[in-house]
């Protein structure tokens, strides 16, 4: 029976809170069975990592996948490059988009699809600090703000202050 739907392995929390996504594309990976049989355990850890372009190829690099425990001398280097599988169109509107100047590509999850790997590819921008206090400021904003509608639902309105 084939998988359906999709499985997720790994996710980038810290990028949505680094970086401003711009775009996101979803690419395949190019592994070995070791890795494959090592993810289908769950086990992946993509902090750290990011993709660069070389040559008209997209590479993954950084990501880091344990070695499969019953795995033989077959088995995989854990943080070695990985191709990502992308048609040529979107390469070459990712390599234009890079070349413009302060974006980046940045994974934000691996998972399975329909039992084949695939990661989430964020086209961002990196954020300044003072980017990063407003995002909080306004993310505690709302959450207050939610709150003091649950509240005035159930009844018990407070007095604001």
């Amino acid at each position: 029976m084939k998988e359906q739907g999709r499985k997720t392995i790994a996710q980038n929390r810290k990028a949505r809170h680094d970086y401003s996504v711009l775009d996101t594309y979803e690419a395949g990976v190019a592994l070995m069975g070791t890795e494959v049989k090592s993810l289908r355990l769950g086990r992946a850890s993509l902090v750290d990592s990011f993709a660069t372009i070389d040559d008209g190829e997209v590479w993954l690099r950084g990501l880091h996948i344990p070695e499969y425990t019953q795995g033989s001398w077959t088995n995989h280097e854990p943080r070695r490059n990985r191709k990502l599988l992308l048609h040529r169109d979107e390469i070459e509107r990712l390599i234009g988009k890079t070349r413009e100047g302060g974006l980046t590509l940045v994974p934000l999850s691996l998972y399975f699809r329909d039992g084949k790997v695939k990661l989430e590819l964020a086209l961002a921008r990196g954020k300044r600090d003072y980017d990063k206090r407003q995002d909080l400021a306004k993310r505690d904003a709302d959450r207050e703000i939610s709150r003091a509608y649950g509240r005035a639902a159930k009844g018990r309105v407070r007095e604001m202050r």
